[in-house]
């Protein structure tokens, strides 16, 4: 590797803009993550959970289902000709 400014490598472009533009910039110039977030999804029960539920299992089971339904779309989406 030669050491120096040769001036032809890969981001020497990205580099040479963001020195030019450095002074008068504010924020990110690129990569920058649209705003707000998506809500957590929530799985909802009839009872509140209670340290002494005896139905932990089911609510289990009703979770990995849950998590299982939303992988499921995750892999479909992924797939070409996949409903929308």
């Amino acid at each position: 590797m030669a050491a120096g400014g040769s001036g032809n490598g890969l981001y020497d472009h990205l580099y040479k803009k963001f020195f030019a533009e450095r002074d008068s910039h504010v924020g990110y110039s690129f990569q920058q993550a649209p705003g707000g977030s998506a809500p957590a999804p929530l799985v909802t029960f009839r009872e509140k959970l209670r340290w002494w539920t005896w139905n932990r299992w089911r609510r289990r089971r009703t979770l990995l289902a849950e998590r299982d339904r939303l992988q499921q779309d995750i892999l479909q989406m992924k797939k070409p000709g996949a409903p929308k």
